[in-house]
């Protein structure tokens, strides 16, 4: 540890920080621009020029390494007079244009200026100007005169999304943050440039121009998309979602949200929302008021089970429903007498499954994919797939980790892979069956099943065999796959050997909590795989499209005499009888547990949309008209109580309700189907309906590759 005295006060740090961090520990502001604290430092903007004792001139406290009795001095007239000369020039060019300005209100240089900058200019010349940008559907690059270089946005590309979209071309007045040579910004992560950027050079495009920031509320809440369960704030204005923002949880996501965690509230206001009770009526849809529908849901649902048994009905949940609203869709079905229920809607195989009660997880707290030496990744498109830990994984490979992959393809994961093997994902289980038995050759013991190993099996052995901290991570297509119990099998036995934990990364928002309420057929209940094959008379849709999320399609549920549809919006119309709308994450309270087991609840941050109804509430409702036990609960923290008993919100669950264990048999044969696996912006309804993220790179690129296997 460094002692310096800074401002009169003794602070210690440990050796190699800067006097900024120095200042951070302290408590004390030194105004700043270009440095961040998850970002490098570059030294640009020169605002916080502080003053060092023996030291010639003013120096920058974010690149000023700390040295034993050293005396800085950031408030002294000294330093006050470079931080208004620094100001003085930054706004020389600065456009300022505040009244129409998106960031006005929230800007760094707006709040700055007014402690550090003058009454007037002295520069009588002509400002320079800067030409817009096009940057894609996502980020307006229309103002880059108000650009200051800071050379966050390109710092962040470089270093935490991983691919440098953004560069700074010529010197001097005539420097520009640009693209490269016509390209747009399309990495998954794109959207924190907005939040990085000190000005209002890079704003919202969807957001443009739509509110100022002191119209807003600020609301917290947590991601419905994949497994990260990133926390956010949510921007109201007159009972409307207009923005949504990073909160930062060290724990779970930093500083930092994926795209779709942004973007995604578009389709909150789309014209697909279904705003009323509907019912099928000789072949047309009509409006009704909720009496009525759940009057027509409950006596359909006695009539099936009077004339087919109960288990003829069953629910298929999505995994991105709240804990709540899960809980009572296995209450409902269970008090009618079925264990049909699952959410495991894209799975080949129903055999892999944790104990009753418990449930498949990450293996590991996701922080410590950040501190990782070696790891595997089984089955993911992981960049895709989940975007925040791919930038974990990402910052542990900047730091010296070794990342191997066993894929079907090779994939831009934006970070030193160091071993790939490649093969078709019906030869998984061989390949990594290989790469166990080269374990098994170096560590002397006996192979769990007779591979062929190869080189690059060798060379990923090698590799897990090393360094300390270790994973292997078997992604959604492992987890999809019609031999998912052999993989799981085979990475515990690798996991033994080597050391190294083992984990599903999971797909959904809630993927482990729908495990650990039972969303998961009991003792002779049927699956989804047979569900969506034809087994039931009546279904129940939770939040799911079986078009897009499931592997078998809808065709199975044309034999079906009731199905009911829960949703946010207008879907299922070709299959459905009743059409129920239920609230999104925004309009209802509700709870999800992270891939690393971490229970977070939230609140509405708006009223529901016309006639929409918390699905909770619902469910709750029919279970009532249906003369069921059990629902009573008053609200939805009444429901995650009964449901996760001894659970408090922001904590992970008792690990003895996770496991990954298995004691499946491994079998080598080749799988018949290739796991289905949902791209990027077509994981829920919620990105799937967002008009942004739609046009984005990504989504065009996974709507050409659908056209084609099409035609």
């Amino acid at each position: 540890m460094v002692e310096i005295e800074l401002d009169g006060k003794k602070v210690e740090v440990p050796a190699g920080s800067m006097v900024m961090h120095a200042a951070e520990k302290a408590g004390t502001y030194i105004p700043h621009f270009c440095y961040h604290k998850k970002l490098s430092i570059a030294a640009n903007c020169r605002m916080c020029l502080v003053e060092v004792e023996k030291a010639p001139k003013p120096m920058p406290a974010c690149a000023t390494p700390v040295t034993m009795g050293m005396i800085v001095r950031t408030k002294s007239d000294k330093a006050i007079k470079a931080q208004q000369s620094v100001m003085e020039f930054l706004l020389i060019n600065h456009p300022l244009d505040c009244p129409i300005c998106d960031q006005g209100g929230e800007c760094q240089l707006q709040d700055l200026a007014v402690g550090y900058g003058g009454g007037g200019s002295r520069y009588d010349e002509e400002k320079r100007v800067v030409f817009h940008k096009e940057a894609g559907p996502l980020l307006s690059m229309e103002e880059m005169s108000r650009c200051i270089h800071c050379t966050r946005c390109v710092r962040f590309g470089q270093e935490v999304a991983g691919v440098m979209e953004l560069g700074m071309s010529n010197r001097g007045e005539h420097a520009e943050i640009e693209a490269f040579v016509g390209n747009t910004v399309d990495s998954e992560l794109s959207g924190n440039m907005i939040d990085l950027c000190p000005v209002g050079a890079i704003t919202s495009k969807p957001y443009r121009y739509q509110a100022r920031p002191w119209e807003l509320s600020r609301r917290k809440s947590v991601s419905p998309h994949d497994s990260t369960g990133a926390n956010l704030i949510v921007q109201v204005k007159n009972q409307k979602v207009m923005r949504v923002l990073p909160l930062e949880n060290e724990g779970v996501n930093e500083c930092w949200i994926a795209d779709r965690d942004r973007f995604s509230y578009e389709s909150l206001s789309s014209e697909q929302r279904l705003t009323s009770p509907m019912i099928k009526q000789g072949g047309e849809w009509k409006a009704v008021d909720w009496q009525t529908a759940l009057e027509y849901v409950a006596n359909g649902l006695k009539q099936v089970k009077t004339d087919h048994g109960a288990s003829a009905i069953g629910v298929l949940a999505s995994p991105h429903s709240t804990v709540e609203e899960l809980a009572l869709a296995g209450a409902l079905v269970r008090g009618l007498g079925s264990e049909n229920i699952d959410s495991r809607l894209r799975h080949a195989e129903f055999g892999n499954t944790a104990p009753a009660g418990s449930a498949r997880w990450l293996g590991l707290p996701i922080a410590a994919l950040s501190t990782l030496q070696r790891v595997l990744v089984v089955g993911s498109n992981l960049r895709k797939d989940h975007p925040l830990f791919a930038q974990r994984i990402r910052q542990a490979a900047r730091k010296g980790a070794q990342v191997n992959v066993l894929a079907a393809e090779s994939f831009d994961w934006a970070m030193t892979v160091k071993n790939t093997v490649l093969a078709d994902s019906a030869d998984w289980v061989s390949a990594l069956a290989g790469i166990a038995a080269a374990v098994a050759a170096e560590t002397g013991v006996a192979a769990p099943v007779n591979a062929e190993v190869t080189d690059a099996a060798r060379a990923v052995a090698k590799s897990l065999l090393g360094g300390e901290q270790k994973a292997v991570l078997l992604g959604n297509a492992a987890a999809h796959h019609a031999k998912a119990s052999s993989l799981l099998a085979l990475a515990n036995w690798i996991g033994q050997q080597t050391g190294a934990s083992v984990g599903y990364l999971t797909e959904a928002a809630n993927t482990v909590g729908a495990q650990l309420v039972g969303a998961v057929p009991g003792q002779g209940g049927l699956n989804a795989g047979q569900m969506l094959g034809g087994g039931l008379k009546a279904a129940i849709l939770l939040n799911t499209e079986p078009a897009f999320d499931s592997a078998a399609g809808v065709q199975g549920l044309a034999s079906a005499g009731m199905v009911v549809t829960l949703s946010p919006f207008q879907c299922n119309l070709d299959i459905s009888d009743v059409l129920l709308p239920i609230a999104p994450f925004t309009e209802t309270s509700g709870s999800f547990v992270n891939a690393e087991g971490r229970l977070q609840s939230f609140h509405a941050v708006v009223r529901p949309l016309g006639e929409t109804r918390p699905a909770w509430k619902v469910l709750r409702v029919l279970g009532n008209l249906m003369g069921l036990a059990g629902f009573d609960a008053d609200s939805s923290q009444a429901v995650l109580a009964q449901a996760l008993a001894g659970v408090e919100p922001g904590s992970v669950v008792d690990a003895s309700r996770l496991s990954n264990a298995s004691s499946a048999v491994i079998d080598l044969q080749p799988a018949d189907a290739a796991p289905v696996v949902a791209s990027i912006y077509q994981l829920d309804g919620l990105v799937r309906r967002a008009s942004s993220l739609q046009l984005t790179s990504d989504a065009r690129q996974a709507w050409a590759v659908e056209q084609g296997a099409l035609a």
